[in-house]
């Protein structure tokens, strides 16, 4: 029971009501409905994790994402990660995330910028992830887990989706040296929050059926990511707060100081689904 608590708090802290209907207003800046987009024209609001664009890009060289291969993003979002695989590798991409609104508006981005034979989405949990077993070359999982209670049942499903030698690549939000200050991006109170230390998450997805390839601290570029953006000034009219409302901008405050404040920390790491014996 507590689970399905902890899901439904999630889902409503990513509620976004009318989320592509404000899309639609918010894009009319580059032309009339039918115009195509070029993808790169929204990484300032489908990028819904730290560092953005850049962070994607690092993370699918480490996993060595090819033109052909099955690639699963968990936690989707409005489908900005799976649209940049899809356009820069020649990718099959699906993505899966628990908010509707978000589904419905990764769809229609991706429709608009030309990808939708390439990338689908679906809504579901990623606790019950519903693709077969072994379907995907690789999974991508970005500021995702922090938002997850269950975390053994997590990675066990990813490694269930994959195909044996398949790639798991997470970029997340870790522990580091203190209980975070609230509210931040995946949370308003500690009740959405469900963090673990890098050391910590590692040994939950090894403990999964993984084996390490990379292991990253990304804390400092993170936080030097952060500080240029204080730096720089207000933000593009095409930002996060599109689609998660006017008060993101003291959520990614608040998750700056966090990392400042040695509270929180950034891990990258690739792992590789081990064959499971016979």
């Amino acid at each position: 029971m507590a689970m399905t608590s902890d899901i439904d708090r999630v889902r409503d802290h990513y509620g976004a009501t009318g989320l592509t209907g404000r899309l639609k207003t918010a894009l009319a800046v580059f032309g009339p409905e039918d115009q195509r987009l070029k993808p790169e024209q929204l990484t300032t609001l489908d990028q819904f994790h730290t560092r953005g664009l850049a962070a994607t890009a690092e993370l699918a060289n480490l996993a060595v994402i090819t033109a052909g291969m099955s690639v699963l993003d968990v936690g989707s979002g409005v489908g900005g990660p799976a649209r940049f695989l899809a356009g820069t590798y020649g990718c099959n991409v699906t993505g899966i995330d628990l908010s509707e609104p978000f589904v419905e508006a990764a769809a229609y981005l991706t429709e608009r910028t030309g990808l939708s034979g390439q990338v689908s989405f679906e809504t579901g949990s990623a606790l019950a992830l519903p693709f077969d077993d072994g379907r995907f070359d690789a999974v991508l999982l970005q500021h995702v887990a922090m938002n997850i209670a269950d975390r053994p049942l997590l990675y066990r499903e990813i490694r269930r989706v994959l195909k044996p030698g398949g790639k798991f690549a997470t970029f997340d939000v870790v522990l580091n040296g203190g209980d975070p200050l609230y509210p931040i991006p995946w949370a308003k109170t500690s009740g959405e929050s469900f963090l673990l230390s890098a050391t910590a998450t590692c040994e939950e997805i090894e403990a999964a059926g993984f084996g390490a390839l990379v292991r990253r601290d990304d804390t400092a570029v993170a936080k030097a990511w952060f500080a240029e953006l204080r730096a720089s000034g207000p933000p593009p009219s095409l930002n996060l707060g599109v689609v998660m409302g006017q008060g993101f901008a003291e959520l990614a405050t608040n998750l700056g100081r966090n990392l400042m404040e040695g509270r929180l920390g950034i891990l990258t790491a690739v792992f590789e689904a081990i064959p499971v014996k016979a």
